[in-house]
């Protein structure tokens, strides 16, 4: 029987339920303990995990001696002090939500924080995980015969509303293509095996939250936008954002192509959006289109409705889960999604965000980058 761990979550946003919700579902986890500031999220997480301790102060979780991990779901901004103090008083297996740090000015002390600790760190990209992506990253090589081109498409809902409105400002989320966008850049590392070398991007003007304003002033945040990525491989990446598209059957759309073929992914979006009016929502489906012979092959992807309900990412999040906690027991050796993964991502983003404030493509340096072709 596998080994029971008891889990302490740092921040129970939306992000943070999800979490709660999923590793309900997984055997052997329990949530031992909450770390929420807000009082209302936080009685939000008590009744998802009635059983568990609800604090308001990081110190108060670390001070608890029977907790086996960590799940850092926290606003964005608070992810490089809360990594900090946690390596200083408990360095617990970690798992961090994206992006892994929002100020490039951190980059130095946090690769030095994970250099020395001593615990697994795995950076939440959940969209690897999800069915239909996971099924288009194994199957591409063979579709495509190596993939030259791939595009990913995200035609969505605008960002939610969170606790403080933290998400409406650059400055705490280190911009959209940061924020929102990094889940994107991990994919396309992985599915073409190399590192990127230039980032070019344009963004419209926003279109969304131009009526909100706050303390801090109307928000700041783009909406929309294009990045190409040149790979060292060759190979160039594009992604499409736009956030005043929900209407759209599907959420996520990605194809890559290679001299073999094309194979397409399409992903809908939260289940909690499609209109009842109009039926049961969306299944994934993968398509596989051949040059020789000619004929597109179109298949769904179902994902199982319990695993829907717990959450906003096509059951990713449990499936990443179940992955975590195999290392967290030591039955894996090493986190699927490293540290470096989650900075490589950022840096991505980050260099998108200054190549729509300048106009100019950015280069990007590759001297710690993975050898070229892992996965």
């Amino acid at each position: 029987m596998a080994k029971a761990l008891d889990y302490g979550i740092i921040g129970t946003g939306m992000m943070g339920q999800e979490h709660i919700r999923n590793l309900a579902l997984l055997d052997g986890a329990r949530v031992a303990a909450i770390c929420e500031p807000d009082p209302a999220m936080r009685a939000q997480a008590q009744a998802l995990a009635p059983g568990a301790v609800a604090v308001a102060q990081l110190s108060e979780l670390l001070a608890r001696p029977d907790l086996d991990a960590l799940v850092i779901a926290s606003p964005n901004f608070t992810h490089v002090s809360q990594i900090a103090e946690i390596a200083a008083k408990r360095p617990l297996p970690l798992l961090v939500e994206k992006p892994l740090f929002t100020d490039p000015a951190d980059l130095p002390r946090l690769k030095a924080l994970l250099a020395r600790y001593p615990a697994p760190v795995w950076v939440a990209m959940e969209y690897r995980y999800m069915p239909p992506i996971a099924a288009f990253l194994e199957r591409a090589a063979e579709a495509t015969g190596g993939i030259t081109m791939l595009t990913i498409r995200e035609h969505r809902f605008p960002f939610l509303p969170k606790v403080g409105d933290w998400n409406r400002f650059n400055r705490y989320t280190g911009g959209t293509f940061v924020e929102k966008c990094c889940h994107f850049f991990d994919l396309m590392r992985l599915a073409l095996g190399s590192e990127p070398v230039r980032i070019m991007a344009s963004a419209p003007p926003a279109r969304n939250h131009q009526d909100e304003s706050y303390g801090e002033g109307v928000p700041d945040i783009l909406d929309a936008g294009y990045v190409i990525a040149e790979f060292r491989n060759g190979a160039r990446a594009m992604l499409e954002l736009c956030m005043y598209a929900e209407g759209s059957r599907y959420q996520e759309e990605l194809a890559a192509v290679g001299p073999k073929g094309k194979i397409e992914a399409f992903v809908p979006g939260p289940g909690r959006f499609w209109p009842a009016e109009m039926g049961a929502p969306p299944v994934p489906e993968l398509q596989i289109s051949p040059r020789h012979p000619m004929g597109p092959h179109r298949e769904e992807v179902p994902v199982n409705p319990a695993l829907l309900d717990a959450g906003d990412h096509n059951g990713a999040t449990f499936f990443q889960h179940v992955r975590f906690a195999a290392l967290v027991r030591g039955e894996t050796e090493a986190p699927e999604v490293t540290a470096q993964d989650g900075w490589k991502a950022v840096e991505m983003g980050l260099a998108a965000q200054k190549s729509i404030e300048t106009g100019q493509s950015i280069p990007l340096r590759a001297d710690d980058a993975r050898q070229e072709g892992a996965a």
